[in-house]
């Protein structure tokens, strides 16, 4: 029996094409995930997140301007705003120059700041569920389900788009917070610690943390509650990193 026959028998759902498989994800999570074991191909979710993030980076530069999202950056942060405020009219320009540029870059260089963070977030993903759980589940998979897991944030690119063409103000943009998908969003003038807890109570980021449970119970052939553990306990980790670094830095 190939492996094909076998995880369709196993499971009892024919082959997904890769568009069905992007449908389900939102629809059916766990025919996507089940399909995986099958088949470990990911470029139809990456081609889409690289389509989305392209076209919100061309509408940021052009209907912002690099020069004005930097100038926000340094408006939410009181401590980076001192700093700026102490240097020469000089230094300072040159900094917000330097700045301008690297953030353009970065932005443009977002297709593959993904592929980077979504193999970091596998390869954590695997060693943790195979070393701590005793799975047997592939790093491979382990980057598909990730992918996949990760489309809800589509939506968050399309928001921000559509934010930035019809109904954003170039003065209030924040490109570290574009949409109010979170609490932080609707809190501006909190501490930084704070908007950095918030912002991790985003619906969509939920939703995503959500969907890699179900994926890597599936793949990982464990019960949802150990999935949960470790997937929301490495969740955690992050979060309090975050605080910790965002209340030093200011």
């Amino acid at each position: 029996m190939s492996d094909v026959v076998a995880v369709e028998a196993q499971s009892g759902q024919p082959a997904l094409s890769q568009v069905e498989r992007v449908v389900d994800t939102f629809v059916a999570p766990s025919k996507t995930f089940t399909d995986i074991l099958r088949n470990t191909s990911w470029w139809l979710p990456f081609l889409l997140a690289v389509v989305v993030s392209i076209g919100v980076t061309f509408a940021i530069d052009r209907q912002v301007g690099f020069g004005r999202v930097v100038e926000n950056v340094i408006l939410d942060s009181p401590k980076q705003e001192e700093q700026m405020q102490s240097l020469p009219p000089d230094q300072r320009a040159a900094r917000v120059s330097a700045m301008t540029g690297g953030y353009k870059y970065v932005t443009y260089a977002t297709p593959v700041i993904i592929l980077i963070i979504s193999a970091i977030g596998a390869l954590i993903n695997w060693g943790s569920f195979n070393v701590g759980l005793g799975a047997k589940t592939t790093f491979g998979q382990m980057f598909c389900v990730w992918m996949y897991a990760s489309l809800p944030r589509l939506l968050s690119g399309l928001l921000t788009l559509v934010t930035v063409l019809f109904g954003g103000n170039a003065e209030s943009f924040n490109i570290k917070n574009p949409v109010g998908t979170n609490l932080a969003y609707f809190m501006p003038d909190a501490a930084p610690w704070l908007k950095t807890a918030l912002s991790f109570f985003d619906v969509i980021g939920i939703w995503n943390l959500v969907l890699l449970v179900i994926g890597t119970s599936i793949v990982a052939k464990v019960s949802r509650g150990k999935a949960a553990a470790v997937v929301v306990g490495w969740w955690v980790i992050v979060l309090v990193l975050s605080v910790i670094t965002a209340a030093v830095s200011g």
